[in-house]
C-alpha cells in the first residue's frame, strides 16, 4: 500500500497563503525547494487540484532549461515533468493538460475518493500533494491522507487563507520535525490518520 503525504508551506499563523490568494508571501527559501525535490524522488504520483496543476503547468516545465533557475529548480522541473498527475476537477478537459498531456490523467470529484483509495493500494512509490488546499482538507477529512508534512515559514500574515478548511475529527500525531541550517523554516511531521 502507497503512502499518500500532502506537503505545503503554512504561515507561523496557520495561513496557506496571504492577502488575495498571495503564496509568495510565504518563505520558500532553498531549503523549501530541497525538501520538494527530496518528496518528487520519493512519489511516482503527484496528485493536484486544478488551480495547483495550472500553476505547475505554467511555471515548471520551462524551469528545466532556464539559465537563470537554481540547480533544485531544475531538477523539480524535470521530476514534475516526468510524473504521472492526477488532477481533480470537474472542469478541467484534456486539451488543457499540455504540455503534461502524456503525463495527466483527469478524475472528477465525484469519482476522486474511490480512486485516491485505489490509487494507495496499487504498488509503486509515494502518492504526493503539493499546494490544492481544498483537495488535501477534503482527502484529510475522508482519512486518506498518510501524512501531512507543514513547513512552518516565520513569517506572520495576519490574513489569508487558513491551511485547514475544518479541524481534523482526530489530534494529529507528531512523527518528526526537522530544521535547517540558514534557514527559519521548520517541518513538522503528522500522521494523518
Amino acid at each position: 500500500m502507497r503512502k499518500l503525504i500532502v506537503t505545503n508551506i503554512v504561515s507561523l499563523d496557520n495561513y496557506y497563503e496571504g492577502p488575495d490568494r498571495n503564496v509568495m508571501v510565504l518563505p520558500m527559501d532553498p531549503s523549501f525547494d530541497a525538501y520538494n525535490a527530496e518528496r518528487l524522488r520519493a512519489a511516482d504520483t503527484l496528485l493536484l487540484g486544478r488551480n495547483t496543476y495550472e500553476g505547475f503547468k505554467g511555471f515548471w516545465p520551462q524551469m528545466a532549461d532556464n539559465p537563470d533557475a537554481t540547480e533544485t529548480h531544475k531538477e523539480i522541473s524535470r521530476l514534475e515533468d516526468a510524473i504521472d498527475k492526477v488532477v481533480v476537477s470537474d472542469n478541467l478537459t484534456e486539451d488543457q493538460t499540455e504540455p503534461w498531456r502524456d503525463t495527466t490523467r483527469i478524475v472528477r470529484r465525484a469519482d476522486a475518493h474511490e480512486e485516491i483509495a485505489e490509487l494507495k493500494r496499487e504498488s509503486g512509490k509515494e502518492i504526493l500533494v503539493f499546494g490544492s488546499r481544498t483537495l488535501w482538507n477534503d482527502l484529510l477529512t475522508a482519512g486518506l491522507v498518510d501524512e501531512l508534512h507543514l513547513i512552518v515559514g516565520s513569517v506572520v500574515l495576519g490574513d489569508g487563507t487558513p491551511a485547514f478548511a475544518n479541524a481534523p475529527s482526530e489530534p494529529l500525531r507528531l512523527l518528526d520535525t526537522r530544521t535547517w541550517e540558514g534557514s527559519n523554516n521548520v517541518l513538522f511531521k503528522y500522521a494523518g490518520k
